[in-house]
């Protein structure tokens, strides 16, 4: 049984993707499955519908093929594979960093997304990884933004799920990240930034309100300044979070005119091209370390990448993760 009680598809995956599965509703107009998939799925043309039903695409719960003149059946169920999208292959892979029978953790390359959404389906660490180790059941325990990179961890059956995800629902996961942004030598740091961050539904970009009560907590510190290719100075910031706003990290750094290297949001949104890798986003998820919920053991892991954009080699020390160094000021 899959999850809640839900039988499992009777479908494989597809590229490591799931069927779609459809409960028909308590009630209805419709005489056949047909007529009712023709008003659900509008995205599919009528001749599609019927081209799937003939090819046996629609299955039920037994995995049998639903004829073209299937009747209608409240509360049945149905599963059907969904069209998969073009997508434009990430040239960059995938590295696993630690495996077990509960938690599989994963350093993430920039343009990656972590789980299937919208038009990213099959380029995902989800599908690439299900395939790639042979864990079907793989899920991600949290998330990162499909632009940033480093350590991702992900559970290896539902039964682990909710055990880790209430880890990071909880804020009780330490994480460390590294940025590569401009340097402005009057700023002082290190320093503990207290903003409200508020994300508008169906925008792109999140936004600063300095009027508003605190919602997004940041330490930010300068560990490293090297100079680019054009010789302008770039600076080498430990971010760490203790609050997990949308693009808390990004729209940040932005508000304190030091925007990320690579960032097509903020401060402005600059559209880049689909298959365009050339200018990967300079923000790292280095460490992650929690104590682990079912075993009680102290867990850390540290990603294997430095920050896009940046210069230079990490100084000595930080590429263990060894954390923060003194106390931040408040801002």
């Amino acid at each position: 049984m899959a999850r809640g009680g839900i039988p499992a598809s009777p479908l494989p995956q597809r590229r490591g993707v799931d069927a779609m599965r459809l409960r028909m509703p308590q009630e209805g107009p419709w005489l056949t499955l047909r007529d009712h998939l023709v008003d659900r799925i509008p995205a599919l043309d009528p001749e599609r519908i019927d081209a799937m039903l003939a090819a046996g695409e629609f299955v039920g719960i037994d995995g049998m093929p639903c004829a073209p003149d299937a009747p209608f059946v409240p509360r049945s169920v149905v599963w059907v594979h969904r069209d998969l999208p073009d997508e434009v292959p990430v040239p960059f892979e995938v590295e696993v960093l630690h495996q077990d029978e509960r938690i599989v953790v994963v350093d993430k390359p920039p343009f990656l997304a972590t789980m299937p959404r919208g038009m990213h389906v099959t380029e995902t660490v989800v599908t690439r990884l299900r395939e790639q180790i042979g864990l079907p059941r793989l899920t991600p325990a949290h998330r990162l933004d499909r632009l940033t990179s480093g350590v991702l961890l992900l559970t290896t059956e539902q039964r682990w799920r909710g055990a880790y995800q209430q880890v990071f629902a909880r804020g009780a996961a330490h994480k460390e990240y590294l940025a590569a942004a401009p340097v402005d030598p009057t700023l002082e740091l290190p320093r503990r930034v207290a903003v409200h961050v508020d994300k508008p539904h169906g925008q792109w970009q999140a936004m600063v309100l300095p009027d508003r009560e605190p919602n997004a907590v940041t330490d930010i510190e300068l560990l490293h300044v090297a100079r680019g290719p054009d010789g302008i100075p770039v600076g080498l910031y430990r971010l760490i979070p203790h609050t997990g706003r949308t693009h808390q990290l990004r729209v940040t750094m932005s508000w304190l005119g030091l925007p990320i290297v690579g960032d097509p949001l903020y401060p402005v949104v600059v559209n880049v091209a689909d298959g365009d890798f050339s200018r990967p986003l300079g923000l790292l998820a280095q460490v992650l370390a929690f104590r682990d919920p079912v075993d009680g053991a102290e867990r850390g892991f540290v990603s294997r990448r430095q920050p896009p954009g940046w210069p230079g080699t990490l100084p000595p020390g930080e590429e263990h993760g060894l954390g923060q160094k003194q106390p931040p000021r408040p801002a």
